[in-house]
């Protein structure tokens, strides 16, 4: 059990710095370093967290950006995947019986083939309506698998908690839970609002706000298990 605990803290602190690095990198290089690109890429000063003023995927989809960012997203999804086989082992370390386990599992190692196909096509271009629709399928399914795997994992450890109360921070439990909530009624309200056309200020200040919040989660999953020496 601790080894699991071990190495799930190792995962994760990593699932949240490697992706927020990386993005972050790409907005400050394509904002600030325009002679490395061609100037019909380039962003001019932007917080896009604040001001919407660029997507996600106009940050990191052009050369140079792309070498930073697939590489990372890969690395991320590989480490996603062991992240939930990790919980899943340790799930099942600890009750046998609890289902939603598999549940979590599913939907977490989904959500890591689906970054991984998200990556790979990220800055194909291809004038075609049901490749557009592709791609935006494959980002709203990574983010639904992504909310479930998180939403059945806090279910799971809400169920167990006392049985692992020495090995855990209760308070982090809370602010997790409080966090899968949040983003998930963020989601339904918002889906209206990014499905139709115009404001792209916000739709792109939400997106950027968004993925910040997913892998906060992976921060607050490091802060959760204690260190044990």
């Amino acid at each position: 059990m601790k080894q699991h605990i071990k190495r799930i803290r190792k995962i994760s602190i990593w699932v949240f710095i490697i992706p927020f690095v990386a993005l972050n990198a790409c907005l400050i290089l394509i904002t600030n370093f325009h002679q490395f690109f061609d100037q019909k890429d380039v962003i001019l000063n932007t917080i896009p967290y604040i001001d919407g003023g660029a997507s996600i995927s106009r940050t990191a989809r052009v050369f140079p950006t792309y070498l930073i960012f697939k590489p990372a997203m890969f690395l991320t999804a590989y480490l996603l995947f062991h992240y939930w086989k990790s919980n899943y082992l340790l799930q099942k370390n600890i009750n046998s019986k609890l289902n939603y386990k598999k549940f979590f599992f599913f939907f977490g190692v989904g959500s890591a083939l689906l970054l991984v196909v998200h990556s790979i096509f990220l800055g194909i271009k291809f004038d075609n309506n049901l490749y557009k629709l592709f791609r935006r399928v494959i980002i709203l399914s990574f983010i639904i698998f992504e909310l479930a795997a998180q939403a059945y994992l806090v279910i799971n450890l809400y169920k167990v908690r006392k049985s692992i109360k020495k090995f855990t921070n209760d308070h982090i439990l809370k602010i997790k839970i409080f966090l899968v909530t949040t983003l998930i009624i963020i989601a339904v309200i918002s889906l209206p609002i990014v499905s139709l056309p115009g404001n792209k200020a916000f739709k792109h200040a939400l997106e950027w706000d968004y993925f910040v919040g997913v892998i906060f989660f992976y921060f607050l999953t490091h802060l959760y298990w204690k260190k044990k020496r």
